[in-house]
């Protein structure tokens, strides 16, 4: 092939790999694969052609067939960043979390100060519960940028895995600080808080991230736990309620929701909910709930059963 033939490729090549980029903004993941696959046919060495390939591979679920084009963009150009970060959440989606992290290693050798990469790294690490080593990763990008508020977030997250619950709720406090807006910090600050029997505070912060988020069906169901430990069982049932609207296959709320009526001797009404937790699939805690409901109305031997069936389930109970 001439020099000039050469150029002609390589220029082509550039506009289809641009066109292809075009189109992964506009959501158009397949064309965008297909220029990216015109590109490297016209530039087989175009290492950006096979990254850019392998992200929209990920947008269609193909994380596989992504981190090959990874692999390749590697091959060719063996300090592409990019291309370690972008393998490494690949292969976090696959459950492959030792692999993404020695691409989070590297990605971060070349750019040392990739704040999003020590998020993800930690991130990783917290999935095989190294919550200390995530918590460095998170001290690490919040040096990085002070104001990185997800930094903070996952960090509380890492902090409560580890018992510091006070440190949690600091962390959290300053994602509320610098995102008044952001309902999951809020419901994570009232579960730690709850944690701590701090109900009411719990309750204020539940409160504040149902109306940031009022389809949050866990929001609900936390407070709806808060009331119920402040014996507020009419409004625990309410929240409840709220949660299973949103979440209809939501099992916990209908065995704490079973928990509630029992406390104001509605005995067959919990009955009812602990039967649905119990449908929804073997749930020792259920069945231990509704052995206790009917013995209150005389059912010993339907309440005896059940509570063999809890230690059968969870015989550590």
């Amino acid at each position: 092939m001439s020099k000039k033939s050469n150029l002609k490729h390589e220029r082509d090549a550039e506009t289809h790999f641009k066109w292809g980029d075009d189109k992964f903004m506009q959501g158009d993941y397949r064309g965008a694969v297909a220029d990216y696959v015109r590109a490297i046919e016209l530039n087989p060495g175009y290492a950006e052609a096979y990254h850019n390939r392998g992200f929209a591979k990920s947008e269609l679920g193909d994380y596989r067939g992504a981190i090959t084009d990874y692999d390749r963009a590697i091959e060719i150009k063996a300090d592409y960043s990019a291309a370690y970060f972008s393998r490494g959440g690949a292969k976090v989606i696959l459950g492959d979390h030792n692999g993404a992290i020695a691409d989070y290693d590297r990605g971060i050798e070349l750019i040392p100060n990739h704040a999003i990469s020590y998020i993800n790294r930690g991130d990783t690490k917290s999935k095989l519960g190294d919550y200390h080593g995530a918590v460095a990763d998170y001290d690490r990008a919040i040096e990085l940028k002070p104001d990185y508020a997800e930094a903070y977030y996952y960090r509380g997250i890492a902090k409560y895995e580890l018992g510091d619950y006070h440190g949690a709720i600091m962390d959290y406090s300053r994602v509320i600080e610098s995102k008044p807006d952001y309902a999951l910090a809020y419901n994570s600050r009232g579960y730690v808080k709850y944690k701590l029997e701090g109900y009411h505070s719990a309750i204020a912060d539940y409160s504040r991230a149902i109306e940031l988020k009022p389809d949050d069906a866990f929001a609900y169901y936390n407070r709806g736990n808060a009331r119920r430990r402040l014996d507020d069982y009419h409004s625990a049932i309410a929240d409840y309620s709220r949660a299973i609207a949103l979440k209809p296959n939501y099992a916990e709320a209908y065995n704490n929701r079973g928990l509630a009526k029992s406390a104001l001797d509605d005995h067959e009404g919990a009955i009812a909910d602990f039967d649905r937790a119990v449908d929804l699939g073997d749930y020792a805690e259920a069945y231990y709930n509704r052995g206790g409901a009917k013995f209150a109305l005389g059912d010993h031997d339907g309440a005896e059963a059940d509570r063999k069936r809890a230690i059968e389930l969870d015989p550590v109970r």
